[in-house]
């Protein structure tokens, strides 16, 4: 019932469709900047914001550094409290690990709350080829579901949909895997969501094992926390008789000290509320009172890979509150399925190399979707540096290709720029045919750059790949070198022959 990433076009390419729908960007810019505003406004509140991000940002890399002595105490904390404990090394052991559980109960459904690491690893699709039906309760991912689409933001997945859409997709798929919508829905917000909470209602009370993520897991007492705006992951979580819960292992914190400034930092980052509606949280079993088995999958998948990036690791303080993606004006405009991952946005781009690599084109070109204009690091609540990390990437996808057999245009460029830089008698030859270039593209039309300088207009030829969408200053038509010569080392006061 929903789309996989899989065969996804590299970042350019999709996103040039994605530049195209008109719709979608109206859609993007309208939700990307109500939630920019509302998260603004609660933030602002807070006096000692900053400290709180030290604090939040201290919090996770404290438990990265000691990441393995946390995950043992965890493990030993659940299996105290009578939960299952499974290590998953990639997607596919985690997928079969869940139906095993599922397939075990006789059950040929689950319902699912929200979760980016069961979306990451593929398990609806997984359930699916084993029989087994995956029903998402989350408003957002109800959408996506029906509409067999795909995610397109971390906390409003479907973020690109417009009401109007969302109805249509409600009165056309819903009576096809349970209740119907109700012949009068209108695409009014209260009716949607109406719609959805009796569609989801018999889902609930029928279904006998649930799927969930986690937000943080609590090392010292096993416990598990899910933050929520709708109540469909409370129902999860109290109602079936089993609770399989997939939890990446950044998700670990120490102690329930630790967990205090990272609950204050969410939920004014991502949904701009004061606090999230429902905290949820668990510790194994209750006789008696909700799922009476628990099974936790503790979830690698790529995040030792990323652990050990001295520049990257940073990326796994993520509390995937989205803040990064509402204020990047890069998928503002292209929205999150030319990322290409159910990561997107900022954080997607240096997460997903960082967990799979840079072997693939699609993967490779994400860390050149980004401006680098620095506003998701300053929204980002456990201050992940993304940018730099983006850059480090970069730097990453071109060590990558240093062995082809047939280089890429830009290093044979800076293969030609370093002969040249290595020879005095080269570059000086370099730079009298570059006061040439100069008045060659005098020919052109030129733009005036802040201080006086002038840059070359669209060239034409290979040139105009670069030129079109970058200032290209104008070289200067008389070198250094020369200026030095004819002046005496400047003694004779002369000045450049064009003032470039």
């Amino acid at each position: 019932m929903s789309g996989t990433f899989v065969g996804m076009p590299a970042f350019p390419t999709a996103a040039r469709a994605a530049l195209g729908d008109t719709q979608l960007r109206r859609n993007l810019a309208h939700a990307t900047h109500t939630i920019r505003d509302k998260r603004a406004r609660v933030v602002a509140e807070v006096e000692d914001w900053e400290e709180l991000r030290i604090a939040g940002a201290a919090v996770k890399e404290a438990a990265l550094r000691d990441l393995a002595t946390h995950l043992e105490t965890l493990e030993a904390s659940l299996v105290r409290a009578g939960a299952t404990v499974h290590w998953a090394r990639d997607a596919e052991e985690a997928c079969a690990i869940v139906a095993s559980v599922t397939r075990a109960h006789g059950a040929d459904e689950v319902v699912k709350v929200k979760s980016m690491a069961t979306q990451e690893i593929g398990l609806n699709e997984a359930l699916e080829a084993e029989g087994i039906a995956a029903w998402e309760t989350d408003l957002a991912e109800l959408i996506v579901q029906l509409g067999e689409d795909l995610p397109s933001h971390i906390l409003v997945p479907a973020i690109h949909r417009n009401r109007a859409e969302i109805r249509e997709i409600f009165r056309r798929r819903m009576g096809a895997v349970g209740r119907p919508a109700p012949e009068a829905l209108t695409d009014e917000p209260a009716v949607l969501a109406g719609a959805a909470r009796e569609h989801l209602r018999e889902k609930f009370l029928r279904a006998r094992v649930a799927v969930s993520g986690a937000n943080f897991a609590v090392a010292d007492t096993g416990t598990l926390v899910v933050v929520e705006s709708e109540g469909n992951g409370r129902m999860c979580l109290t109602l079936p008789e089993v609770l399989i819960s997939v939890v990446g292992i950044e998700k670990v914190v120490a102690t329930w000290d630790e967990l205090d400034p990272l609950l204050r930092l969410l939920p004014r980052s991502s949904t701009g509320e004061r606090m999230n509606p429902y905290t949820s949280t668990w510790s194994g079993l209750t006789p008696g009172d909700g799922p009476q088995e628990v099974h936790v999958v503790l979830l690698d998948n790529g995040r030792t890979r990323a652990l050990a990036d001295e520049v990257g690791r940073q990326a796994l303080r993520c509390i995937r509150c989205s803040a990064c993606l509402n204020v990047c004006p890069v998928y503002e405009r292209v929205g999150g399925h030319a990322y290409g991952s159910v990561y997107p946005g900022p954080i997607g781009a240096i997460l997903n190399p960082l967990l799979n690599g840079v072997s693939d084109e699609q993967t490779a070109s994400l860390p050149y979707a980004s401006s680098l204009c620095g506003a998701c690091f300053e929204v980002c609540p456990v201050r992940i540096d993304i940018p730099s990390v983006l850059v480090d990437q970069r730097a990453a996808v071109i060590d990558s290709h240093r062995g082809d057999r047939v280089p890429k245009q830009e290093a044979l460029a800076m293969k030609a720029a370093a002969w040249t830089f290595a020879d005095a008698r080269r570059l000086r030859w370099a730079e009298r045919a570059s006061g040439l270039a100069g008045r060659v593209l005098g020919r052109f039309s030129r733009t005036t750059l802040p201080g006086g300088r002038t840059a070359a207009g669209r060239l034409p030829g290979p040139a105009a790949g670069w030129t079109g969408a970058r200032d290209l200053p104008a070289p200067p038509r008389e070198s250094f070198r020369q200026w030095w010569d004819r002046t005496d080392g400047g003694r004779d006061g002369g000045r450049q022959g064009d003032g470039s």
